[in-house]
């Protein structure tokens, strides 16, 4: 399984925010926002601060999703 943050890119468009005003607002280091835009894993403590800051739940900004499988399995 692999990690998507693209329900809080799309969380962020509907808040009218940008990643850096979410990075500033939830205190985060710009290391984890780039982490994220690369969909690498960060800690849960950076997940439970943008959760405060945008009020939702964890499933409203990640999200699990299948790995990639090449054509020959």
């Amino acid at each position: 399984m692999a990690i998507s943050y693209n329900k809080l890119w799309k969380l962020l468009i509907d808040k009218k925010m940008n990643k850096t005003m979410l990075r500033k607002r939830a205190h985060l280091s710009a290391t984890t926002v780039a982490k994220m835009g690369k969909d690498d894993p960060v800690a849960m403590e950076s997940i439970l601060k943008i959760c405060r800051t945008l009020e939702c739940d964890i499933g409203d900004i990640v999200e699990t999703v299948p790995d990639t499988v090449g054509v020959n399995g």
